[in-house]
């Protein structure tokens, strides 16, 4: 047990598992570079504490439970020891936060993959594609599955509360689209990746609720920001992860979009 400062760089959208503890987690940068992934957190972590500088106690996850090297979890579950140190803004077109989450980039999806393997066992990544070839949208199931509302109620994943002022206590929305990438890498592989972070969720569930409940006007809405603005304007970085399960069962890519790192493209001359 110790205590460390990470800047949390990542949270999940909530994802149904074999393991209900395993449905909400984020992920940071430690000093040094290396990433750390955090689970189980309360609910309400993921709406807080993005670039955050923060300190904690955390506990390395038994191999038997979690044998990816990157897996800890809370001394304290409701996080009651957490202070925040500093928040990471933007200035310098995100000059300090690229400082922290690029000392350790992947470009090749073969040695990702290969790292993923033991004896590495690699789960989390910096990877910076040579481009991104196009965002992809696709249906997906509407209403969560009924084994899956019992995980929701185990890890307490509701919107609002008992004041009435907060509305009524509902399991978090089950978004109905698939949000993916579809990239290439340095030796030309092209893959694609559902994005699986909280912030993609949450930005179609606000821009659901500016349109008055009309999904194509949403869907649109994200598009224009993960296609139109983030494929055009700025210098994409992606933070990838893999699940458990997927890693346990060594799929072939065990990895998924789990952060989406946003900088603007700087002008040819300052970077030379």
């Amino acid at each position: 047990m110790a205590k460390f400062r990470v800047l949390i760089t990542v949270t999940t959208y909530p994802l149904p598992s074999r393991s209900y503890d395993e449905l909400v987690c984020t992920a940071g940068v430690l000093e040094d570079g290396s990433l750390i992934r955090i689970y189980p957190v309360p609910f309400h972590f993921l709406e807080y504490h993005k670039w955050e500088w923060v300190e904690l106690e955390l506990i390395k996850h038994k191999h038997t439970h979690d044998f990816r090297p990157e897996s800890y979890r809370p001394k304290r579950h409701d996080l009651s020891d957490l202070v925040v140190v500093q928040k990471i803004g933007t200035e310098q077109a995100w000059y300090v936060r690229k400082q922290a989450c690029l000392k350790n980039v992947y470009t090749n999806l073969t040695t990702l993959i290969h790292d993923s393997k033991d004896p590495k066992n690699v789960s989390l990544a910096t990877f910076k594609p040579k481009r991104l070839i196009k965002f992809i949208v696709e249906d997906d199931e509407r209403e969560w599955k009924e084994q899956w509302l019992e995980q929701l109620k185990q890890v307490n994943l509701f919107t609002g509360g008992a004041n009435a002022t907060e509305g009524p206590r509902v399991p978090v929305d089950k978004i109905p689209y698939k949000f993916k990438y579809q990239f290439e890498d340095e030796a030309g592989k092209v893959s694609t990746m559902a994005i699986e972070d909280w912030e993609i969720g949450a930005l179609f569930r606000n821009c659901l609720a500016a349109a008055e409940g009309d999904e194509v006007i949403a869907v649109e809405k994200v598009r224009e920001k993960y296609e139109k603005d983030f494929m055009q304007n700025k210098d994409i970085a992606l933070f990838l992860g893999t699940t458990l399960k997927h890693h346990r069962a060594r799929h072939t890519n065990p990895f998924t979009i789990v952060g989406v790192f946003y900088p603007p493209r700087q002008p040819q001359q300052q970077l030379l």
